[in-house]
């Protein structure tokens, strides 16, 4: 990690101590995501519902839990080829820890012809954090793999596990 993204997340870090996570949460997104990329939030159900939800987390962290029904594609490893069987005119929400790796991979998915492509905003932990649950075969869960010491202070509820 360099030096300058390491300052970013100490400063926000700090900064949600004093101005609450949600301010400083919001700008970190705010540095990550593109803002010609379109988001979905946890309260728009109506597309969330009817999309095919795509992890893009490691397997470690997947096999912890996820959203139900979500599938698992990865992001070093992902492949086009997993997505073989998907018609392009299908939507699609693709979720991370925080959001920047899927946004990665939906903006693939775009080059790629997939026309509905929506990245969960604030990943996993923001889904979490705002009390949705999650799910570790079709169990309901509240382990969260939080990635790393450093990124699990975004996640404010359910157990971290790294």
């Amino acid at each position: 990690m360099n030096l300058r993204l390491t300052l970013i997340i100490l400063f926000l870090a700090i900064s949600s101590l004093s101005f609450g996570q949600s301010l400083a949460y919001k700008t970190l997104l705010k540095g990550y995501y593109d803002k010609d990329f379109p988001v979905v939030y946890p309260d728009q159900e109506k597309i969330l519902e009817s999309a095919i939800l795509l992890d893009t987390r490691e397997k470690e962290e997947f096999e912890v839990s996820q959203l139900k029904g979500a599938t698992w594609v990865g992001y070093e490893t992902f492949s086009m080829e997993s997505l073989k069987d998907i018609p392009k005119d299908e939507t699609i929400v693709v979720y991370c820890s925080i959001g920047a790796r899927s946004q990665d991979i939906g903006k693939k998915l775009k080059s790629a012809g997939y026309q509905e492509v929506y990245n969960l905003y604030g990943g996993i932990f923001h889904w979490v954090n705002e009390d949705n649950p999650v799910y570790n075969n079709e169990e309901e869960t509240e382990e969260v793999h939080a990635f790393s010491r450093i990124w699990g202070i975004w996640l404010e509820k359910g157990k971290k596990v790294y």
